[in-house]
């Protein structure tokens, strides 16, 4: 995970801003420190250490389960892993020293004499027995040396001395068989190259994936990747069997995957009319290198596995499944933000958005692309981003307050949906889509005068582009002789005034004159404004489009606190309850 620095002075805050564009980490105040270990990220922190442990005290538990937490002085002069040295924390510490020209203050044993603990293998090897290397460790710690059986430089390079008969055996395979004695590690070399019927259940993937590999005595820990043919990139099964095995799902096109037809063990007459190509799982399993298990099949699929010569660079290999968040930031200000949409933000490569909006999460951009549209090109902005994340991006197309409410949630669907002239590329029409919802203005009016939607109520938009005024005009009446509590979106614009006015005399027939009404204006912004008046003294000359109004029932009621502030709230009936 990308590290986050956590600061408690000003002082700490320059250092932070320095260092985190150098280590890839975000900046977080100090109060975020539990929250931030209990979601895994590394934590280095820019104060005294007893800070972080009196902090994190009362969270640790499972060392093996714990995240990297640093120290780092207020200078910058010293770093220091405090939990998590073989997890990560003393190679942090390492990258930090050498961006700030620190010394990095490293208690472990092994780490003070190689450059990472054997339980700590870098990228694209996995230790099969943990408890293995500790008795190794203190072997190579009283001066034996190490026989390697396999591919593995690292060793060498972190200063592990490799000797052909060496004491300490040390081997790299695939396979899951142990000799007595020994230290294995996975490599991630494997592919399993997947083929299915449409529908197919996600147990049934994951069972024949299992077997093949057990079957075959390879390890699941070497597994690097599950591959297919991107017409199956919304397969469901697919989805649910890579994140089984915690690997990546890969795609492929017809092309590619025929490419390989010359070294099919099993090609099919019948899936090359189908889809253009003899084969599915051979092929997407020879990407990976060579073919080591030929297709396998269950009732409704198919697997193979390839082997890639060293551990899969899994970024280039084939092309990810493309992935569109539809995130909804809420009214603008951070603090309303919900930790989804942060998370999806963080996740996208690629925002795309109306550029008001992209400009309210500003604070939270690294090195994701952006891509700005002006107002009232929502369907261009949909487009785009649904055919962005079909070419294998993961994508935000980022709203303001809820994606479903007004937003583009519904209009992502629509052209899922959509044939003819608006029809979407096939592999747009594939992609995976997350709505992450927000806090609506309707809500965060209410609670900033209040409680006025403590009741039931009615959300109706005044604009008129996409909906009949007669249809807008049909909803008001019925709001207003339902004595819904009604928020009212896009009020008023320079051309269009009269529906407001018409909705001011349908809910004062229907209301009495002293109905709280809300009026609240830039919301989660520096310039909000919200003021509680009456449904008499309402004036529709002070709203504008950055407005929205909400109309209290005719059970609404105002309440003036002892510090001068009117607000409205709308009974629930607890009163009637109370007394019955």
């Amino acid at each position: 995970m990308r590290p986050a620095i956590v600061t408690f002075t000003a002082s700490g805050a320059a250092l932070a801003t320095r260092l985190a564009p150098l280590i890839g980490a975000d900046i977080h105040a100090g109060r975020d420190v539990p929250r931030l270990f209990a979601a895994g990220r590394p934590i280095v922190g820019i104060c005294a250490a007893g800070i972080l442990i009196r902090l994190l005290a009362p969270h640790l538990g499972d060392k093996h389960a714990e995240s990297p937490v640093l120290t780092l002085s207020p200078d910058g002069a010293h770093v220091v892993p405090l939990l998590g040295g073989h997890h990560g924390a003393n190679r942090l510490a390492r990258a930090i020293a050498a961006q700030l020209g620190a010394s990095a203050a490293l208690t472990t044993a092994s780490d003070a004499r190689f450059a990472h603990g054997l339980d700590e293998p870098p990228f694209g090897y996995v230790l099969a027995d943990p408890a293995a290397a500790k008795p190794a460790m203190a072997a190579l710690l009283d001066g034996e040396t190490v026989a390697l059986d396999g591919d593995a430089p690292w060793l060498a390079a972190a200063g592990y001395p490799i000797v052909p008969d060496g004491t300490v055996k040390v081997r790299v395979s695939e396979h899951t068989a142990r000799r007595d004695g020994e230290l294995l590690y996975h490599p991630a070399t494997l592919v399993a190259g997947l083929g299915a019927e449409r529908g197919v259940a996600a147990d049934e993937v994951i069972g024949l994936v299992a077997a093949t590999l057990a079957d075959n005595g390879l390890a699941e820990k070497s597994l690097a990747a599950l591959a297919t043919i991107d017409l199956k990139a919304d397969e469901a099964a697919f989805h649910i069997a890579a994140a089984h095995f915690g690997v990546p799902l890969r795609l492929f096109t017809t092309a590619e995957l025929d490419a390989e037809r010359a070294r099919l063990v099993t090609p099919s007459a019948i899936v090359e009319a189908e889809i253009g190509t003899p084969g599915v799982a051979e092929a997407a399993a020879l990407k990976a290198g060579a073919l080591i298990v030929p297709k396998h099949k269950s009732a409704r699929a198919t697997c193979a596995i390839g082997r890639a010569p060293q551990p899969l660079d899994v970024a280039a290999f084939g092309r990810a499944p493309g992935l569109l968040h539809v995130v909804g930031i809420g009214p603008g200000d951070a603090a309303s933000r919900s930790a989804a949409a942060v998370a999806a933000l963080d996740a996208s490569a690629d925002w795309v958005g109306y550029g008001l909006y992209l400009d309210l999460v500003a604070d939270l951009r690294r090195d994701q692309t952006e891509h700005r549209f002006p107002l009232g090109d929502e369907e261009a902005r949909t487009r785009h981003a649904l055919e962005l994340a079909a070419t294998g991006r993961t994508v935000a197309l980022i709203c303001s307050g809820d994606a479903q409410i007004y937003a583009m949630a519904a209009l992502v669907y629509e052209l899922l949906a959509a044939e003819g002239p608006r029809r979407l590329s096939d592999a747009a029409r594939r992609v995976g889509i997350e709505i992450h919802p927000g806090i609506s203005a309707f809500q965060a009016a209410s609670a900033a005068a209040g409680a006025l939607i403590g009741h039931d109520f009615a959300c109706i938009s005044l604009s008129d582009l996409l909906t009949p005024a007669a249809a807008i005009r049909r909803r008001l009446a019925a709001a207003a002789s339902g004595d819904f509590v009604t928020a009212l979106y896009n009020p008023r614009s320079q051309r269009r005034t009269a529906l407001l006015d018409e909705a001011c005399v349908m809910f004062r027939a229907q209301r009495p004159p002293a109905t709280p009404v809300v009026v609240a204006r830039n919301l989660g912004r520096p310039a909000q404004h919200v003021t509680v008046t009456t449904l008499a003294a309402f004036d529709p000359e002070t709203v504008d489009m950055l407005t929205i109004v909400l109309i209290g029932a005719s059970t609404s009621r105002a309440l003036t606190r002892g510090d001068g502030r009117t607000l409205a709230f709308t009974p629930r009936g607890y009163e009637q309850k109370a007394s019955a």
